[in-house]
């Protein structure tokens, strides 16, 4: 007798496309917004939202497997309530039945893993509150407070001053490489001035480096720490964090809100950085070196520079015009270290 053929495993596109239908969820949104990112598909469902990770591998990150991802979900959620209670509700299966078709019920064979959350009003995002001039030091002594519980409730990281400190000249070789490919087109003579003063920034740094992993102030924080991650809700909330590698999560406070300021800087709010920074000294009892905040803040302006330069290399990249005058504009970040450093509040 010949046995029933089993049903094939659906592929990423029919994966997808199930997810984007309303009838697909039990909730039955009025439309889902499907939403593509590097290493995601997310779906927008009504006061839900499901996100999906993509069968990638990158040099930071592997999502091939099935296993993989359920752990890589697992991760994202355990990670993610530590700054967004109430927002992660947990892990989704994605199901083959038995007689084939795809649900999000409780029958049939694993065939992926989701994170279901709950949707955050678009509203209260942090950039576009600083874009639109909506946000007030109010609101960035409530993230300030947010971000200095948070702190203060994790345990010193398991580093070495010495790993610790080479992790950003490590991170500088990746860069300069990027930074002086002739493909990119950038200005040699700025992009050498730059180089040079994070290299003599970074080897008078050091010593402060390697001092804040023996006072224990080295982290295991979000690690990925923009305003298009943080939501002045009631409490403010970060979501997003960088779930898959623990190296970049290990971090300075100081060096995770010069990211934040930096990026409320390009959208046009100055002001914030200072307030973060002055808030967070108060609240950890922690007043870091200029020198140390300086440095934080030009090799987080050159990180940014190279992320915008290699969105140029990927293949179907979105506005590509946009990508070398923002670099130049991170470039330009660089070079105001110093003066951001001590900039009143």
């Amino acid at each position: 007798m010949r046995q029933a053929a089993q049903p094939e495993v659906p592929g990423e596109a029919e994966k997808v496309a199930f997810l984007a239908r309303a009838e697909s969820y039990a909730h039955r949104p009025a439309a889902v917004e499907v939403v593509e990112t590097h290493m995601s598909w997310v779906f927008l469902a009504g006061p839900r939202v499901f996100k999906m990770k993509k069968p990638v591998r990158t040099r930071f990150l592997d999502f091939v497997t099935l296993e993989r991802r359920r752990q890589a979900v697992a991760d994202e959620l355990r990670l993610n309530r530590r700054l967004a209670r109430g927002v992660y509700l947990g892990a989704r299966a994605l199901r083959l039945r038995p007689g084939g078709g795809l649900t999000l019920g409780d029958e049939g064979e694993v065939v992926d893993w989701l994170i279901e959350m709950r949707r955050l009003p678009e509203e209260r995002e942090l950039k576009d509150l600083v874009e639109a001039g909506r946000a007030g030091p109010a609101d960035v002594d409530a993230v300030a407070g947010m971000l200095v519980a948070f702190y203060q409730s994790q345990p010193a990281a398991a580093t070495t001053p010495e790993r610790y400190a080479e992790r950003y000249a490590r991170e500088h070789r990746e860069t300069a490489k990027v930074l002086t490919d002739p493909a990119f087109g950038m200005d040699g003579e700025s992009v050498a001035a730059a180089l040079s003063e994070f290299e003599a920034a970074h080897e008078a740094a050091r010593p402060l480096l390697e001092a804040r992993v023996r006072a224990g102030r080295i982290v295991e924080g979000h690690g990925d720490l923009r305003p298009e991650h943080v939501f002045l809700t009631e409490p403010p909330v970060a979501i997003d964090c960088l779930e898959f590698n623990e190296g970049l999560r290990t971090v300075d406070p100081f060096d995770e809100i010069a990211f934040l300021g930096l990026e409320c800087a390009r959208h046009g709010a100055d002001w914030v950085y200072p307030e973060l920074r002055d808030r967070l000294e108060a609240g950890l009892d922690d007043r870091p070196e200029p020198a140390l905040l300086a440095f934080y803040w030009r090799y987080r302006a050159l990180l940014r520079t190279r992320l915008a330069l290699l969105h140029l290399s990927t293949p179907g990249v979105k506005h590509p015009a946009k990508w070398r005058p923002l670099a130049e504009r991170y470039l330009g970040f660089a070079a105001e270290a110093e003066a951001r450093a001590v900039a009143p509040a």
